[in-house]
């Protein structure tokens, strides 16, 4: 029992580790920008199908892959706020979620007829592949690597924010935009900027997931971001730390429920969120990042 314990968390740990890489940039994109980015998922969705696509017809490493498929959805979410989002920020939240669940049906058509609609095998990580025993069960290797890219991520962004003049930028057009522009800011720029930085995030998460998710599928987007949706508002809109422990915890309880009670599985995040909404509405860290 012990040991099926362990292996729960584990696996748990690294699934929210995905989240957590998608709800980053979701959250710093609402936290500066105040828009509530539905297309995010289709980020993560693009990623994965690029770096595939670096493997599989480009012959590219696997680890360049990991780079040059995040950094080429980069600039489809640097066309996408610049020629769409930017036409919305001053219009209620609705209008934002319309135009960007529009972004979500264009982004999988076109991976339908790029890639086709079928799903897609994931491959391998030479260095990475295989198990290792964990108490006594074998545990894969990639899944442990993922539970340190995590935190790394976290650190990094912490020490970005807190620590950097951009994240002191970044912080003060959250506060107060028009008073960081008053003061020689260039406000739509960082917004671009921090847009396409949290598209990276995003894009990044689906990259790693290439080897850990088995299958490559149009739909792909869609399931993380619900999952990201919901860490978010436990979080706290706009907080990182809340986003890390909402999709630590997500992660966890995912994981216990397909074990233990499987009924149930797909509705313990949303009953989760009932629970936080209907007790703290405003999540558990809100604000704390500002």
């Amino acid at each position: 029992m012990m040991e099926s314990l362990v292996h729960v968390c584990l696996a748990g740990i690294s699934a929210g580790m995905f989240i957590w890489l998608v709800a980053s940039g979701l959250t710093l994109i609402f936290g500066v920008l105040r828009v509530l980015n539905f297309a995010h998922g289709s980020f993560y969705m693009l990623g994965a199908y690029l770096c595939y696509t670096c493997l599989k017809f480009l012959g590219i490493d696997f680890w360049l892959g990991v780079i040059v498929g995040p950094l080429a959805v980069c600039v489809v979410g640097y066309v996408m706020e610049r020629y769409l989002l930017r036409q919305v920020y001053d219009l209620e939240l609705p209008y934002q979620l319309l135009l960007t669940f529009a972004v979500v049906l264009i982004a999988d058509e076109l991976v339908k007829i790029i890639w086709g609609a079928g799903s897609i095998g994931s491959p391998t990580v030479p260095g990475l592949a295989g198990s290792v025993q964990i108490v006594g069960r074998n545990f894969p290797v990639y899944n442990i690597f993922i539970m340190v890219i995590g935190p790394l991520v976290a650190l990094a962004l912490w020490a970005l924010l807190e620590k950097s003049w951009w994240g002191r930028i970044i912080r003060a057009a959250a506060s107060d935009r028009e008073m960081a522009a008053a003061i020689g800011v260039r406000v739509p720029s960082l917004y671009t900027g921090v847009f396409v930085f949290g598209a990276w995030l995003s894009a990044l998460g689906g990259a790693l997931a290439v080897p850990y998710v088995g299958l490559l599928t149009t739909g792909m987007g869609e399931a993380v971001i619900i999952n990201a949706f919901v860490v978010v508002v436990i979080g706290g809109l706009g907080s990182l730390k809340g986003a890390f422990l909402g999709a630590l915890f997500i992660g966890l309880l995912n994981s216990f429920g397909t074990r233990f009670i499987p009924a149930l599985d797909m509705f313990l995040t949303f009953i989760l969120m009932g629970v936080v909404l209907l007790w703290r509405p405003q999540g558990f860290f809100a604000g704390v990042d500002r």
